[in-house]
Formats: C-alpha cells, sequence, structure tokens
C-alpha cells in the first residue's frame, strides 16, 4: 500500500466532515435526509424489540401460569412479542412510525414511554397519537425547530395570519376563521407582546379592522393606532368601545335575520360588513377594582359586554384576542366564563402554575405540564391548544417597535372607519372630564 493512501483517506473523510457540519448549518433539511434520516431510520429499526421490552410495550402470547387440565403449570412466560411498526418514514424534520397495537393494547404506555423512545432513537422528541384505534402515531422530532425558527411561510388568506413555527417544522398560522377567539398567557418577557405584535403585522394589511383596548395607558397597542380603528385606554373608554361593540354585533344580527342567512360570510360581499378583531392587552385590568362603587360597576360591565362578543361574535364577524399575564378565578367568576368561550388556547411560560392550568386544563392536562416547563430563556415559545383537545409547542417570530411603527403608519389608510366606536370615545372623554 502506498504511504500516500492513508492520509488521502483521512484527508477526505476530515474534507466530508466538514462539509457535512457547513451542509447541516445552512440547509438542515438537506442534511436529515441525506445523512440524519438513514442513520436514525436504522436505528429505530434495530432497537425497536429491545427498547419496546424495556418500555413493557411488547406483550407475552401467553400467561406465566396456564390450566392442563386438572393441574395449573407455572413457568416462564414465552419471549414477549413487540407490536409490528411500519418502515420509519422521513418528515422534514424528523421520522414518522405507525404502531399497530396488539389486542387489548392502549396507547397510554406509549405516551409514558416517550421520553425513553427519545433518547434511544437519539432524538429532540417522540410525539404519540392515536390517529385510530389500535394505531399508534410515533412522530420523532430529529432537532428543535424553535431554536432557529426562521420564517415558515403559508398562503394569506383573509383573517389569517402567521405568527411562528410549531414544533413540527411548518408555519404557525393564527386563523380567525376556524378558531374565532382566542386566550393568550404569559408572564413578563415571556413573548406575549411579540406575538401580540406579529398577530396585527400580519393582519394589517387586510380588510379587517383592528380595535384595541390596552388599559396599561395604551404603552403597547399604542404603537398601532394608527392602523386601529379605536384605542380604549382606560376602563371607562373601554366600557364605551366593547357597548358600541355589542351594538355593531345586534346591527348585524338585523342584517343577517333580514337576509335570511345566519352568518355575515353567507351575505353577498357588497353588504357585508367588515370583520372586527378586538385585541385586549392585560385582561386583569378589566377585572381588578380599586373597590370603589364606580370601579365595580365598570369591571362588571366590562365582563358582561366581552361575554356577549364571545358568546354571540363569532358569526357576525366580531372576534375576541384575549391577552394577559395572570388568569385566574380570583379574579371573578366573568373571568371563567369568558374563558369557556375562548377555545383557542395560547400559554407562554407563566409566572403561577394557576394561570397554565386555566388557560390549557380544561382542554389537555398534559399541555399543563409541558407549558410549565418553558424555561425563561425560551421567549416566544408557547403551547398551543385548540377547542379538539389537541396541543403542541410553537415559537412566534420576533417582531421590534420599530416594525410595528412602520407598518402601522404605511398600512393606516386601510383602518375601516367605525363611526358608533368615534362616538362612544367622545362621548365617554366628555362624561370624564
Amino acid at each position: 500500500m502506498s504511504p500516500y493512501v492513508l492520509p488521502g483517506v483521512l484527508a477526505v473523510l476530515v474534507l466530508l466532515l466538514v462539509a457535512g457540519g457547513r451542509v447541516r448549518e445552512v440547509r438542515p433539511v438537506w442534511w436529515w435526509y441525506l445523512t440524519g434520516y438513514p442513520v436514525t431510520a436504522l436505528r429505530i429499526v434495530r432497537t425497536w424489540r429491545k427498547v419496546a421490552v424495556l418500555n413493557e410495550l411488547a406483550v407475552a402470547p401467553r400467561p406465566a401460569r396456564t390450566l392442563l387440565g386438572d393441574l395449573i403449570v407455572k413457568g416462564d412466560a414465552l419471549r414477549p412479542v413487540p407490536p409490528r411498526i411500519s418502515f420509519p418514514a422521513a418528515t422534514r424534520t424528523g421520522v414518522s412510525v405507525l404502531v399497530r397495537l396488539h389486542p387489548g393494547q392502549t396507547p397510554a404506555p406509549f405516551i409514558a414511554a416517550a421520553d425513553a423512545l427519545a433518547h434511544a432513537w437519539r432524538v429532540h422528541a417522540v410525539r404519540v397519537t392515536s390517529p385510530e384505534r389500535g394505531v399508534v402515531h410515533l412522530l420523532a422530532t430529529a432537532a428543535d425547530p424553535l431554536q432557529r425558527p426562521g420564517l415558515a411561510h403559508a398562503p394569506a388568506a383573509l383573517l389569517s395570519a402567521v405568527v411562528g413555527i410549531v414544533e413540527a417544522g411548518s408555519a404557525w398560522v393564527m386563523d380567525l376563521r376556524k378558531v374565532q377567539h382566542w386566550l393568550i398567557t404569559g408572564a413578563t418577557q415571556s413573548g406575549k407582546s411579540t406575538l401580540l405584535t406579529r398577530l396585527v403585522l400580519q393582519l394589517a394589511p387586510q380588510p379587517v379592522a383592528l380595535v384595541g383596548i390596552d388599559c396599561k395607558g395604551g404603552m403597547e397597542l399604542g404603537l398601532f393606532e394608527p392602523r386601529l380603528s379605536a384605542l380604549a385606554t382606560t376602563r371607562r373608554e373601554a366600557v364605551a368601545v366593547l357597548g358600541a361593540l355589542v351594538e355593531e354585533m345586534h346591527e348585524r344580527m338585523s342584517t343577517c335575520r333580514l337576509a335570511g342567512v345566519r352568518s355575515i360570510w353567507d351575505l353577498p360581499e357588497k353588504i357585508r360588513p367588515v370583520p372586527i378583531l378586538v385585541i385586549v392587552d392585560e385582561l386583569a385590568e378589566l377585572y381588578l377594582t380599586d373597590g370603589t362603587r364606580q370601579g365595580k360597576q365598570e369591571a362588571e360591565q366590562c365582563s358582561v359586554l366581552l361575554l356577549r362578543i364571545a358568546q354571540l361574535g363569532a358569526v357576525l364577524g366580531l372576534h375576541l384576542v384575549v391577552a394577559g399575564q395572570r388568569i385566574g378565578s380570583d379574579l371573578g367568576a366573568g373571568v371563567t366564563a369568558l374563558r369557556a368561550q375562548l377555545s383557542g388556547r395560547i400559554c407562554h411560560r407563566v409566572n403561577d402554575p394557576g394561570t397554565a392550568e386555566m388557560t390549557l386544563g380544561d382542554l389537555n392536562k398534559d399541555a399543563v405540564v409541558v407549558a410549565q416547563s418553558i424555561a425563561p430563556d425560551e421567549q416566544g415559545v408557547a403551547v398551543i391548544a385548540g377547542p379538539d383537545g389537541t396541543w403542541t409547542r410553537a415559537r412566534s417570530h420576533r417582531a421590534g417597535t420599530d416594525e410595528a411603527r412602520t407598518a402601522a403608519l404605511k398600512y393606516a389608510d386601510r383602518a375601516p372607519v367605525l363611526p358608533a366606536l368615534h362616538r362612544a370615545l367622545l362621548m365617554s372623554e366628555v362624561e370624564e372630564s
């Protein structure tokens, strides 16, 4: 053998390693299909029996005790048989495996073994679902896509906003036509305000009326004031705006009744009223009172009006996005009633377990545990839960203050004029003065 062969082979290997690392950094999807997927698929196939047995996912064909005539025979059980799996299929971010359960098996032990499967297969996480009876779907994510969210895209549609990326690697889309009302919770610096900013940025070019209620003096939503059709910065103003919206809602009811339809989306486009999105930042400011009679009355009015919009507004083109650092029953029964009407839930890192439970507990208990595990340095990471109980982790795209101001000015001429809201705000200012 030539003395130059071995150094040449080593040089080629080093070059391949360096090139592979570069491809993994620049083109992670390519690297995964070419290198990561084949290795992971082989590992899953080779280790499945052992992993299934160690995690009690395999089933013995016969029990250790059996009846032979009139005698009870004891002995070692036959070798456990793991359930059959499909060959691991590649996805953009990981591997998909279908498991055919043995008769009598349930998805519960597979859910409990998700972390063990992730460690055995050397992947970031394994999500367990059951698409049909007798079948378990294992979706392994090779790496955490939320570390580098990038800019996932999705087709633009009315009342639809691409706000980030979900754990599976696809775009995180908030579609208000599918899920009409949302509850967003998160502590300070958790990413709640960034999510609201991204939502407004996406909806600003659309023919949608944006109404802001920010009782912290408008510090957050005031950035978008040129694009907003109305902005309430005090609870008195909030009562006036919400009252005007309820009147608008009743007018739309009359329009639909006269046209013989059940929704504004069934109306001809020429007479269809513009959809309205009401964004409430810091819900607690509307419910907490200073003990005065006026304060209690305003809080009660806000509670009743918000609940009315949440109950009846969906088919009439009135949508709610309600955000807050803390959502608890101590704010009053009205908060619990309102939460029941907000079918979309987003929970960032929160300061107390009660808020995570209040946000996600009635939809999925597992989502509560995952939300409580979000670390302080995972800004923008949240758990999303839908009305069907499904949930996933996601991360919103970053959005800066300058970007918000620029977009508000750029699309200021697209803010629909709602005269009833302006009159309500003027009357509120006159009464306060």
